[in-house]
């Protein structure tokens, strides 16, 4: 304060009942929690472009219109976050790992969970059993499909979700054990349905290698091709000016097709007497990416491929009492649910995959896929 003046500083630890001269205050809840509001901001916008498809994502699921508002995003406390949700709670932990990696939750209270897994399950009215949380982990699973890819593309790194964990809790027993997470939230409204709150819990960690920069070596490769000296693409003579025009260097040098450019067909020859030959400049051939990544994928589930299976036929069920099964005797009839000819069920480790009929081979029977079932009722057959 050698001329008598404040700076900014000083006057900020004024306002914020410091002594002038002590250290700066914490900063706002942003910072304090190691994001800034930089990061915040550019992490809504994120979810506000990820939203719309989303919903049309659930709106497939569940058949229905669906609208998600513009999200809310903000810092809290896990105590906060518990402090502002009903006393039950659906959670669906669905983490994310790779390039990207952290803790990530859907929080979703007991009546728009209700509706969601009897709208997918094609029921008026279900309870929050074993079937109908696996329909709601269902949906959370694309719907966190969607987003590690949109991730992935915004930022420039790979993103993979583990498998879901889906519990009916009590708010204050969810699995986040963070301190402090990032808690997004927007309204959801199904056609015909009251709107409802829909909430995700990030982690802070996950959130900045979300919004964070590139990978370095994704860095490194663009700082490498940003300073690349064009006059030596096409040599250079003593005097220090280029033998070949640098734009027309770069044109060969992107040869469409694996050509070779034009500095690369003349065989290295000495077009301009300067008793130094001409580089061969070739063209740069970059490799595709999706083949890569579809033999990762085949290498990954040749892993399974010598595990067995049980698989089961169906032909029927039905229930009977006790004093009924007690009853039975050679020559009792059963009567089943199913009717002559209707198709049978086809079951790998007692889930519901398939249905066919029965055809005799030789002197055995075997079946005939006639239909591989869908998602939902994949998911009725739970209940």
């Amino acid at each position: 304060m050698s001329d008598g003046s404040l700076s900014q500083d000083e006057i900020d630890a004024l306002l914020q009942g410091g002594d002038i001269g002590s250290a700066p205050a914490a900063p706002a809840a942003g910072g304090s929690q190691g994001l800034s509001d930089q990061e915040i901001a550019d992490f809504r916008n994120l979810i506000g472009e990820l939203l719309p498809s989303q919903a049309q994502n659930l709106s497939n699921m569940v058949g229905d219109t669906v609208e998600m508002t513009q999200p809310d995003v903000a810092v809290v406390s896990r105590d906060e976050l518990v402090g502002a949700l009903p006393g039950n709670v659906v959670e669906i932990r669905l983490n994310f790992q790779d390039q990207i990696s952290g803790d990530h939750s859907y929080i979703i209270g007991p009546e728009p969970a209700i509706t969601i897994a009897g709208l997918m399950m094609g029921q008026e009215e279900v309870e929050l059993n074993e079937a109908a949380l696996s329909a709601i982990e269902e949906a959370a699973n694309t719907l966190a499909g969607t987003a590690a890819t949109v991730f992935g593309d915004k930022s420039g790194k790979s993103a993979m979700t583990t498998p879901a964990d889906t519990k009916n809790v009590s708010s204050a027993e969810m699995s986040f054990s963070d301190s402090s997470l990032v808690k997004v939230s927007y309204q959801t409204k199904i056609d015909g349905k009251e709107p409802t709150a829909f909430i995700e819990a990030f982690s802070i960690d996950l959130v900045k290698s979300i919004v964070g920069a590139a990978p370095a070596e994704q860095v490194n490769g663009m700082d490498s091709m940003a300073g690349m000296d064009l006059g030596s693409l096409g040599g250079a003579p003593a005097g220090g000016q280029p033998a070949v025009d640098p734009m027309a260097a770069m044109a060969g040098m992107g040869s469409m097709g694996g050509q070779p450019a034009m500095g690369g067909a003349m065989n290295g020859m000495d077009m301009f007497g300067t008793g130094q030959p001409t580089p061969n400049v070739q063209g740069l051939q970059f490799p595709s990416l999706n083949p890569q990544a579809v033999a990762g994928e085949q290498g990954n589930i040749g892993l399974l491929m010598d595990v067995y299976m049980e698989m089961t036929v169906e032909l029927g069920r039905t229930k009977k009492l006790i004093k009924e099964i007690l009853g039975m005797g050679e020559g009792t009839i059963i009567e089943l649910d199913k009717l002559a000819g209707e198709p049978v069920d086809i079951l790998v480790n007692h889930k519901l995959i398939a249905k066919g009929e029965v055809v005799v081979i030789d002197e055995n029977f075997g079946v005939r896929v006639t239909e591989i079932v869908s998602p939902i009722d994949r998911v009725d057959s739970l209940g």
